[in-house]
């Protein structure tokens, strides 16, 4: 090892000590600062971010690697306006979450405090850099950020424009440290850092989230992919069904909470299936299905297990027609990736067994996958989603960046009595 990311982690650790004293409203205020700086430097941050993407297209990288790349006034401003919502949100720091007083009088309280230096290893994304700092900050965390090789102008210009708020404000520049070496020797030696970093959170292809947990030595929070479905029920309503395939697949294919996989309800499938054919096909989705589908558009592709498995991040999706709910579910439990499942039906039992019966981070009822999100979901913006068990799961937020801890209150209680001395 080179020694140099643990240089990084090493003083980004010391500052985390310092955002842990800070009170909310200096972070608040460090936050806002940082999303000044963003408008304040947009016209070199959009160069940086041109450069990246020029050079990206030079190397061949897919559409939708590249659509997450793109930044443009327009997501710039809202990048800057998410550190603002980030900031406005309350203190996760603020007051106690739990108080109780047991019969010996000992007060029993609850806490969130800081999970410490959070390592953030993504792709493409260049949003990330702000999102990460933001939310991380605001819960009193140093981050230590390692952007992909395709996006390093863009990290860079975006990060320099984070520190020109920590200096300002008399902070350390450590509290966002970017990685910009972006060598895989580099992201093999941060992981390894276990007795520095507290949590480290992979966000990109199922490749590098892979890569992360197989050679981690500190906790990760991960997610693969996003298989997420569709179930049209026999009780749904076919226009509002449209709706929600047209959204979920079609409005932006390269994210992850688009979907992947349309399942439609024999009794229905002939009121919905042709519709829904043709709209896909007006929006250039191509669609690969199971021999019923095709019974309605026989020169389509067949779906086959590889198809159902797959995220495709791209205007493909496969679909299949099923006999009813528990078919429906079984495909889900069979295929899914814990991500995001949507039920459209007009029937509440329905509605609850999907509920109860699917597993993922999010459920939705009549409503679009593209809801699952930090920002739809109130949380401002979001650091990843994780499909892990562990303290968070879904969309992580400010508050998925802390842990709760026990302060306990006396006056002078002792567990045994023989050891008192008076």
């Amino acid at each position: 090892m080179s020694g140099y990311v643990r240089t990084l982690a090493e003083r980004a650790r010391a500052a985390s000590l310092i955002l842990a004293a800070l009170d909310g409203a200096e972070r608040a205020a460090l936050i806002a600062a940082m999303a000044g700086q963003l408008d304040a430097r947009s016209a070199s941050i959009l160069a940086a971010n041109a450069e990246d993407v020029s050079r990206g297209e030079a190397a061949g990288l897919g559409a939708a690697m590249l659509d997450r790349l793109r930044l443009d006034p327009q997501r710039l401003a809202a990048i800057a306006d998410a550190l603002r919502e980030v900031a406005a949100q309350a203190d996760p720091l603020d007051g106690v979450t739990r108080s109780e007083t047991r019969p010996n009088g000992l007060v029993i309280e609850r806490k969130r405090v800081p999970l410490g230096l959070i390592a953030m290893i993504y792709e493409s994304r260049p949003n990330v850099t702000a999102d990460a700092a933001a939310l991380c900050l605001k819960a009193g965390n140093a981050v230590l950020l390692r952007g992909g090789s395709e996006a390093r102008a863009s990290n860079a210009a975006i990060a320099a424009a984070l520190h020109a708020a920590l200096r300002e404000r008399g902070l350390p520049e450590a509290a966002v440290s970017l990685i910009e070496d972006t060598a895989r020797e580099h992201v093999l030696e941060l992981l390894q850092l276990s007795d520095l970093i507290d949590l480290a959170i992979p966000r990109g292809g199922e490749s590098l989230i892979r890569f992360v947990a197989e050679h981690a030595r500190v906790p990760v929070i991960k997610h693969y992919k996003g298989v997420c479905h569709l179930y049209v029920d026999r009780a749904a309503d076919p226009a509002l069904a449209l709706d929600l395939l047209v959204d979920g697949k079609a409005s932006r294919p390269g994210v992850c909470n688009a979907l992947e996989t349309l399942l439609v309800h024999r009794d229905i499938a002939d009121a919905f299936l042709p519709q829904a054919l043709a709209v896909l096909a007006a929006r250039g989705v191509e669609v690969r299905g199971c021999e019923r589908v095709r019974a309605y558009a026989p020169d389509l592709a067949v779906a086959d297990d590889a198809d159902y498995a797959a995220e495709y991040l791209d205007l493909i999706i496969a679909a299949r027609v099923v006999d009813d709910l528990d078919q429906a579910l079984a495909h889900i439990a069979q295929y899914g990736s814990d991500h995001t499942e949507v039920i459209a039906t007009a029937d509440p039992a329905a509605a609850d067994a999907f509920v109860r019966r699917t597993r993922s981070s999010a459920v939705m009822v009549n409503a679009s996958s593209r809801f699952n999100d930090g920002g739809q979901l109130g949380l401002g913006a979001e650091i990843g989603i994780s499909t892990t068990r562990l303290h968070a799961y879904g969309p992580m937020g400010v508050e998925s960046l802390t842990i709760e801890r026990f302060v306990v209150r006396g006056a002078g209680q002792v567990r045994h009595p023989e050891s008192q001395h008076r």
